[in-house]
């Protein structure tokens, strides 16, 4: 029986492309019908492991969506790409998936939206963190108003960075395993700054460029506050306060982040990191990644990975540890959620919904006005 959803991934840069077309995969009504990059290279590992044939690998989106007709497109540009690429492949009038961040400004994020909504499909814009079962379990404890009114968000995440430690004259470069299992690699003794990011694979290089839309504000801030987002019912900060630490010689962009947003109910603090001691996936660094939550009468505490998340509230003040919930289809994984809302035409919702997401590009637009600024701003409109 043919399955009628008819998934194509586009556009190799982000390195969660293979996770998503896995997922896909293994969706009982969903096909991958093909993959397309520029770079051959790039697409070979996903194209391997899913038995792809050769008449579905396309280097060129136009021949990819021609001939394959797919009506979900999962898109993984560079992030000052993501409203270019929307815009290529809507036209198409395909339901598009977009992997996180929703774009590098708020003006892009508006372009895709106007794309996306002139053919009448749906845009997702993706957050892996939205599928964390804590991050889920302490949205699911503030909803039921186990802490009160939520007046405060503090998040802090990030990773070892691609480029994990760099000396004074880059010797003995070394960089993380990257999420993929990507190898560990090591510079050769004396090295520029410049031979070691030529040294990165080319699909990882585009991190480390500013107009590529790299950085690490531009690459956590956006979890943080879009989840934040989530967590408070859509409320929208007043204003926005961000300092980062200047790039590194040799670097061009921001590997600290710490912005401080303003609401009626007091101040939320998001804190971006590339250079944590572990990468959270292998083992929590200090401070810990993910969130937590200050409401009226109590607070939770919600870390990525770990199995449990921590609740003080009238009745337990000195905490207590609450098992995360069992994530149940189709809330597992993006691909089962977003094919349940188009199967059963209902929106896009939470942290994935243009909404939810926008309102979470206006606080990293006005973190990034910011800083470049050294002042405080208004929220972004």
């Amino acid at each position: 029986m043919e399955k009628p959803w008819r998934i194509a991934g586009i556009n190799f840069d982000h390195m969660h492309m293979g996770e998503l077309l896995n997922l896909a995969a293994e969706h009982p009504h969903a096909e991958v019908v093909g993959v397309c990059d520029d770079r051959p290279e790039r697409m070979r590992p996903v194209a391997e492991k899913l038995k792809l044939p050769a008449e579905r690998i396309f280097t060129d989106y136009r021949a990819c969506l021609e001939k394959t007709k797919p009506n979900l497109v999962v898109l993984c540009p560079a992030t000052a790409r993501h409203g270019e690429w929307t815009e290529k492949v809507a036209p198409y009038g395909v339901h598009i998936f977009m992997e996180k961040p929703f774009a590098a400004t708020l003006a892009e994020a508006d372009r895709m939206i106007a794309a996306v909504a002139a053919t009448g499909q749906q845009l997702v814009i993706n957050w892996p963190l939205r599928w964390y079962p804590c991050h889920v379990t302490a949205k699911r404890l503030v909803d039921e108003g186990a802490i009160g009114e939520l007046i405060e968000v503090h998040y802090y995440d990030g990773n070892c960075g691609l480029l994990k430690h760099v000396t004074a004259d880059v010797s003995g470069v070394e960089w993380g395993t990257s999420p993929d299992g990507g190898a560990p690699g090591q510079a050769q003794a004396g090295a520029t700054r410049a031979d070691v990011l030529a040294s990165l694979p080319p699909g990882l290089r585009w991190f480390y460029r500013r107009r590529e839309g790299g950085g690490s504000l531009l690459d956590y801030l956006g979890y943080g506050v879009t989840l934040g987002t989530w967590f408070m019912n859509s409320r929208t900060p007043l204003e926005v306060t961000t300092v980062i630490e200047p790039p590194r010689p040799g670097l061009e962009v921001d590997e600290h982040s710490i912005t401080v947003a303003r609401y009626e109910t007091g101040l939320s603090k998001f804190e971006t990191r590339w250079g944590t001691f572990n990468s959270p996936w292998e083992a929590q660094p200090q401070p810990k990644c993910g969130f937590v939550l200050v409401g009226r009468k109590g607070t939770i505490s919600s870390y990525d990975y770990e199995p449990t998340i921590r609740l003080q509230d009238e009745a337990h003040r000195a905490g207590r540890d609450i098992p995360v919930d069992q994530l149940q289809p189709p809330e597992q994984n993006p691909i089962q959620y977003v094919l349940h809302c188009l199967e059963n035409q209902r929106p896009i919702e939470g942290p994935l919904s243009p909404k939810i997401a926008r309102i979470g590009q206006q606080i990293v637009e006005s973190a990034v006005q910011s800083a470049a600024q050294q002042r405080t701003v208004p929220l972004a409109r």
